[in-house]
Protein backbone atom coordinates (compact mmCIF):
# COMPACT_ATOMS: atom_id res chain seq x y z
CA UNK A 1 0.00 0.00 0.00
CA UNK A 2 1.07 3.61 -0.02
CA UNK A 3 1.49 4.07 3.50
CA UNK A 4 4.54 1.01 3.47
CA UNK A 5 5.76 2.57 0.46
CA UNK A 6 5.68 6.05 2.15
CA UNK A 7 7.57 4.41 5.39
CA UNK A 8 10.15 2.73 3.40
CA UNK A 9 11.03 5.59 1.88
CA UNK A 10 11.24 7.49 4.79
CA UNK A 11 13.53 4.84 6.28
CA UNK A 12 15.73 4.60 3.52
CA UNK A 13 16.13 8.72 3.59
CA UNK A 14 16.92 8.35 7.55
CA UNK A 15 19.31 5.89 6.95
CA UNK A 16 21.16 7.78 3.98
CA UNK A 17 21.35 10.78 6.22
CA UNK A 18 22.59 8.81 9.40
CA UNK A 19 25.20 7.19 7.45
CA UNK A 20 26.75 10.22 5.99
CA UNK A 21 26.68 11.46 9.69
CA UNK A 22 27.79 8.71 11.06
CA UNK A 23 30.48 8.27 8.59
CA UNK A 24 32.13 11.80 8.84
CA UNK A 25 32.08 12.14 12.01
CA UNK A 26 32.91 8.56 13.27
CA UNK A 27 35.08 6.65 10.25
CA UNK A 28 38.94 6.71 10.49
CA UNK A 29 40.67 3.94 8.88
CA UNK A 30 43.36 3.09 10.99
CA UNK A 31 45.73 2.43 8.04
CA UNK A 32 47.45 -0.67 10.07
CA UNK A 33 47.69 -3.80 8.77
CA UNK A 34 45.10 -6.51 10.13
CA UNK A 35 43.14 -3.97 11.50
CA UNK A 36 41.78 -2.15 8.22
CA UNK A 37 39.97 -5.97 7.69
CA UNK A 38 38.32 -5.39 10.98
CA UNK A 39 37.58 -1.99 11.28
CA UNK A 40 36.12 -1.64 7.96
CA UNK A 41 33.82 -4.64 7.87
CA UNK A 42 32.57 -3.88 11.51
CA UNK A 43 31.56 -0.22 9.99
CA UNK A 44 29.48 -2.03 7.32
CA UNK A 45 28.49 -5.09 8.95
CA UNK A 46 27.63 -3.87 12.16
CA UNK A 47 24.96 -0.83 12.11
CA UNK A 48 23.42 -2.58 8.95
CA UNK A 49 23.46 -5.84 11.96
CA UNK A 50 21.63 -3.41 14.50
CA UNK A 51 19.14 -1.72 11.91
CA UNK A 52 17.81 -5.34 10.79
CA UNK A 53 17.33 -6.09 14.69
CA UNK A 54 15.76 -2.68 15.06
CA UNK A 55 13.46 -3.00 12.07
CA UNK A 56 12.22 -6.53 13.36
CA UNK A 57 11.60 -4.81 16.60
CA UNK A 58 9.74 -1.72 15.86
CA UNK A 59 7.34 -4.08 13.40
CA UNK A 60 4.10 -4.65 15.18
CA UNK A 61 3.74 -8.34 13.05
CA UNK A 62 6.87 -9.56 15.17
CA UNK A 63 5.20 -9.40 18.75
CA UNK A 64 2.06 -10.36 17.31
CA UNK A 65 3.83 -13.78 15.86
CA UNK A 66 5.63 -14.71 18.60
CA UNK A 67 3.94 -13.47 21.35
CA UNK A 68 2.11 -16.44 23.36
CA UNK A 69 3.05 -18.79 20.47
CA UNK A 70 4.33 -21.06 22.56
CA UNK A 71 0.97 -21.82 24.11
CA UNK A 72 -1.05 -21.24 21.04
CA UNK A 73 0.99 -24.14 19.09
CA UNK A 74 -0.04 -26.70 21.74
CA UNK A 75 -3.13 -26.39 20.77
CA UNK A 76 -2.83 -26.37 17.45
CA UNK A 77 -3.98 -30.00 15.78
CA UNK A 78 -1.81 -32.33 13.90
CA UNK A 79 -3.93 -31.76 10.49
CA UNK A 80 -3.67 -27.80 11.04
CA UNK A 81 0.09 -27.27 11.68
CA UNK A 82 1.24 -27.48 8.35
CA UNK A 83 -1.13 -24.68 7.68
CA UNK A 84 -0.02 -22.50 10.81
CA UNK A 85 3.41 -23.08 9.34
CA UNK A 86 2.78 -21.79 6.13
CA UNK A 87 0.80 -19.08 7.60
CA UNK A 88 3.97 -18.13 9.85
CA UNK A 89 6.38 -18.31 6.89
CA UNK A 90 4.37 -15.87 5.21
CA UNK A 91 4.53 -13.40 8.15
CA UNK A 92 8.26 -13.85 8.67
CA UNK A 93 8.71 -13.58 5.03
CA UNK A 94 7.03 -9.63 5.28
CA UNK A 95 8.43 -8.91 8.18
CA UNK A 96 11.61 -9.59 7.23
CA UNK A 97 10.91 -7.61 3.53
CA UNK A 98 10.16 -4.60 6.05
CA UNK A 99 13.17 -5.20 8.56
CA UNK A 100 15.83 -5.42 5.53
CA UNK A 101 15.12 -1.73 3.78
CA UNK A 102 17.13 0.26 6.56
CA UNK A 103 20.15 -2.51 6.54
CA UNK A 104 20.16 -3.07 2.72
CA UNK A 105 20.10 0.59 2.51
CA UNK A 106 23.11 1.71 4.46
CA UNK A 107 25.26 -1.16 2.91
CA UNK A 108 24.36 -0.27 -0.58
CA UNK A 109 25.21 3.68 0.67
CA UNK A 110 28.28 2.54 2.19
CA UNK A 111 29.45 0.60 -0.80
CA UNK A 112 28.88 3.56 -3.18
CA UNK A 113 30.34 5.66 -1.17
CA UNK A 114 33.43 3.22 -0.77
CA UNK A 115 35.51 4.43 1.82
CA UNK A 116 34.61 1.81 3.73
CA UNK A 117 35.82 -0.81 1.24
CA UNK A 118 39.11 0.81 0.27
CA UNK A 119 40.33 0.52 4.28
CA UNK A 120 39.10 -2.96 4.20
CA UNK A 121 40.84 -4.38 1.51
CA UNK A 122 43.75 -2.22 0.53
CA UNK A 123 46.03 -4.52 1.97
CA UNK A 124 44.72 -7.13 0.09
CA UNK A 125 46.00 -6.07 -3.90
CA UNK A 126 47.58 -8.27 -5.97
CA UNK A 127 51.17 -7.17 -5.55
CA UNK A 128 51.55 -5.77 -9.71
CA UNK A 129 49.98 -2.75 -7.98
CA UNK A 130 52.59 -1.96 -6.14
CA UNK A 131 55.07 -0.15 -8.61
CA UNK A 132 58.19 1.23 -7.11
CA UNK A 133 59.92 -1.76 -5.03
CA UNK A 134 58.59 -5.09 -6.58
CA UNK A 135 61.74 -6.80 -4.67
CA UNK A 136 60.14 -5.67 -0.80
CA UNK A 137 58.79 -8.53 1.39
CA UNK A 138 55.04 -9.43 1.69
CA UNK A 139 54.34 -8.15 4.77
CA UNK A 140 56.43 -5.30 4.50
CA UNK A 141 54.09 -5.03 0.71
CA UNK A 142 51.28 -5.51 3.06
CA UNK A 143 51.95 -2.72 5.21
CA UNK A 144 52.89 -0.03 2.50
CA UNK A 145 49.37 -1.13 1.20
CA UNK A 146 47.27 -0.71 4.48
CA UNK A 147 48.31 2.90 4.86
CA UNK A 148 46.52 3.78 1.37
CA UNK A 149 43.37 4.87 2.82
CA UNK A 150 45.52 7.54 5.05
CA UNK A 151 46.96 10.21 2.00
CA UNK A 152 49.32 11.30 4.66
CA UNK A 153 51.21 8.21 5.38
CA UNK A 154 52.04 7.09 2.02
CA UNK A 155 55.82 7.99 0.84
CA UNK A 156 55.82 10.30 -1.84
CA UNK A 157 57.24 7.72 -4.50
CA UNK A 158 54.41 5.36 -3.93
CA UNK A 159 51.75 8.06 -4.38
CA UNK A 160 50.64 7.47 -7.80
CA UNK A 161 50.64 3.77 -6.90
CA UNK A 162 48.52 4.53 -4.12
CA UNK A 163 46.22 6.57 -6.28
CA UNK A 164 45.73 3.75 -9.15
CA UNK A 165 45.06 1.39 -6.62
CA UNK A 166 41.93 3.75 -4.42
CA UNK A 167 40.38 3.80 -7.80
CA UNK A 168 40.80 0.15 -8.50
CA UNK A 169 39.05 -0.40 -4.80
CA UNK A 170 36.46 2.65 -5.61
CA UNK A 171 35.45 0.85 -8.53
CA UNK A 172 35.24 -2.53 -7.17
CA UNK A 173 32.83 -1.19 -3.99
CA UNK A 174 30.43 1.06 -6.70
CA UNK A 175 30.05 -1.57 -8.82
CA UNK A 176 28.93 -4.24 -5.52
CA UNK A 177 27.06 -0.98 -4.35
CA UNK A 178 24.48 -0.60 -7.42
CA UNK A 179 24.75 -4.80 -8.18
CA UNK A 180 22.96 -4.92 -4.34
CA UNK A 181 20.29 -2.25 -5.42
CA UNK A 182 19.99 -3.94 -8.83
CA UNK A 183 19.43 -7.09 -7.03
CA UNK A 184 17.42 -5.81 -3.90
CA UNK A 185 14.77 -3.92 -6.78
CA UNK A 186 14.53 -7.25 -8.74
CA UNK A 187 13.85 -9.44 -5.91
CA UNK A 188 11.57 -7.35 -4.37
CA UNK A 189 9.45 -6.58 -7.46
CA UNK A 190 8.97 -10.33 -8.71
CA UNK A 191 7.99 -11.46 -5.33
CA UNK A 192 4.83 -8.77 -5.21
CA UNK A 193 4.44 -10.52 -9.00
CA UNK A 194 4.06 -13.92 -7.25
CA UNK A 195 2.46 -12.83 -4.68
CA UNK A 196 -0.66 -11.09 -6.92
CA UNK A 197 -0.32 -14.24 -9.21
CA UNK A 198 -1.21 -16.45 -6.40
CA UNK A 199 -3.43 -14.78 -4.99
CA UNK A 200 -7.09 -16.37 -4.36
CA UNK A 201 -8.51 -12.71 -4.79
CA UNK A 202 -8.77 -10.47 -7.62
CA UNK A 203 -7.67 -6.84 -7.90
CA UNK A 204 -10.93 -4.81 -6.72
CA UNK A 205 -11.39 -7.72 -4.09
CA UNK A 206 -7.55 -7.23 -2.98
CA UNK A 207 -7.82 -3.49 -2.55
CA UNK A 208 -11.17 -4.13 -0.52
CA UNK A 209 -9.66 -6.58 1.58
CA UNK A 210 -6.91 -4.70 2.47
CA UNK A 211 -9.18 -1.38 2.98
CA UNK A 212 -11.03 -3.81 5.18
CA UNK A 213 -8.30 -4.81 7.34
CA UNK A 214 -6.69 -1.28 7.41
CA UNK A 215 -10.42 0.09 9.03
CA UNK A 216 -10.94 -3.02 11.23
CA UNK A 217 -7.35 -2.62 13.07
CA UNK A 218 -8.53 1.55 13.65
CA UNK A 219 -11.75 0.23 15.17
CA UNK A 220 -10.57 -2.30 16.97
CA UNK A 221 -7.47 0.12 18.55
CA UNK A 222 -10.66 2.74 19.67
CA UNK A 223 -12.28 0.14 21.04
CA UNK A 224 -9.70 -1.36 23.05
CA UNK A 225 -8.85 1.89 24.18
CA UNK A 226 -12.73 2.24 25.03
CA UNK A 227 -13.29 -0.76 26.71
CA UNK A 228 -9.96 -0.83 28.80
CA UNK A 229 -10.58 2.90 29.94
CA UNK A 230 -13.83 1.83 31.16
CA UNK A 231 -13.14 -1.64 32.67
CA UNK A 232 -10.37 0.01 34.53
CA UNK A 233 -12.61 2.60 35.60
CA UNK A 234 -14.70 0.26 37.71
CA UNK A 235 -11.60 -1.75 39.74
CA UNK A 236 -10.30 2.89 40.67
CA UNK A 237 -13.71 3.29 41.48
CA UNK A 238 -14.32 0.71 43.65
CA UNK A 239 -10.73 1.25 45.72
CA UNK A 240 -11.02 5.19 45.43
CA UNK A 241 -15.28 5.47 46.00
CA UNK A 242 -15.76 7.41 42.79
CA UNK A 243 -15.34 7.62 39.21
CA UNK A 244 -12.16 9.68 37.99
CA UNK A 245 -13.18 12.92 36.43
CA UNK A 246 -16.60 13.40 38.00
CA UNK A 247 -17.89 16.92 39.04
CA UNK A 248 -20.14 15.90 41.74
CA UNK A 249 -18.54 13.48 43.94
CA UNK A 250 -19.82 13.32 47.43
CA UNK A 251 -17.72 10.94 49.43
CA UNK A 252 -14.44 9.03 48.91
CA UNK A 253 -13.18 6.10 50.26
CA UNK A 254 -10.42 6.23 52.86
CA UNK A 255 -8.23 2.74 51.50
CA UNK A 256 -6.46 0.78 54.31
CA UNK A 257 -2.87 0.39 54.75
CA UNK A 258 -3.81 -3.61 54.13
CA UNK A 259 -5.67 -2.76 50.74
CA UNK A 260 -2.59 0.15 50.02
CA UNK A 261 0.16 -3.26 50.09
CA UNK A 262 -2.27 -5.50 48.12
CA UNK A 263 -2.22 -3.51 45.08
CA UNK A 264 1.69 -2.17 45.36
CA UNK A 265 4.20 -3.86 43.99
CA UNK A 266 5.29 -5.94 41.15
CA UNK A 267 3.33 -8.43 39.67
CA UNK A 268 3.10 -10.59 36.60
CA UNK A 269 -0.12 -11.38 34.70
CA UNK A 270 -1.88 -13.97 36.74
CA UNK A 271 -4.74 -16.84 35.48
CA UNK A 272 -7.50 -17.01 37.40
CA UNK A 273 -9.90 -19.99 35.32
CA UNK A 274 -9.13 -21.25 31.85
CA UNK A 275 -10.45 -17.96 30.14
CA UNK A 276 -9.43 -15.41 32.52
CA UNK A 277 -6.55 -13.44 33.76
CA UNK A 278 -6.04 -10.92 36.29
CA UNK A 279 -4.25 -7.74 34.45
CA UNK A 280 -2.65 -6.09 37.35
CA UNK A 281 -2.75 -6.17 41.28
CA UNK A 282 -5.73 -4.01 41.23
CA UNK A 283 -7.38 -5.62 39.18
CA UNK A 284 -6.82 -8.94 41.42
CA UNK A 285 -7.90 -7.18 44.57
CA UNK A 286 -11.37 -5.09 42.71
CA UNK A 287 -12.42 -9.25 41.91
CA UNK A 288 -11.49 -10.90 45.24
CA UNK A 289 -12.58 -8.01 48.23
CA UNK A 290 -15.01 -6.32 49.26
CA UNK A 291 -15.55 -2.30 48.89
CA UNK A 292 -15.77 -2.20 52.80
CA UNK A 293 -14.21 0.31 54.97
CA UNK A 294 -14.12 3.90 55.85
CA UNK A 295 -15.84 6.78 53.69
CA UNK A 296 -15.66 10.67 54.01
CA UNK A 297 -18.12 12.87 52.88
CA UNK A 298 -16.17 15.40 50.40
CA UNK A 299 -18.62 18.14 51.65
CA UNK A 300 -17.57 17.84 55.62
CA UNK A 301 -14.62 19.29 57.50
CA UNK A 302 -11.61 16.65 57.49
Amino acid sequence: GKEVVIANAIIAILTIGGQQLFSFFTFSCPCHVGQNLIYGLAFLGVPALILLIVGYALNNQTWRLVTGRRSHFEKVTTSNRLLNCKLICFVLCSITGRALVAPVTWLAVTLINGSYYVCAVSEYVPVYYYGANPNVSESERRRILATFPCSQLVPPEMTRARDEVILLLRYQSHVAGWLLIAVVVITVFLSYCLASCFSPLSFLHFRYWSSYVHNEQVLFDEATEQHSRLYAMQHVRKFFGFVPGSENVKEIRIPSLREWQAISGLAFLKQVDEEHYDYSLLHDWALKERANGKYLKTDEDP
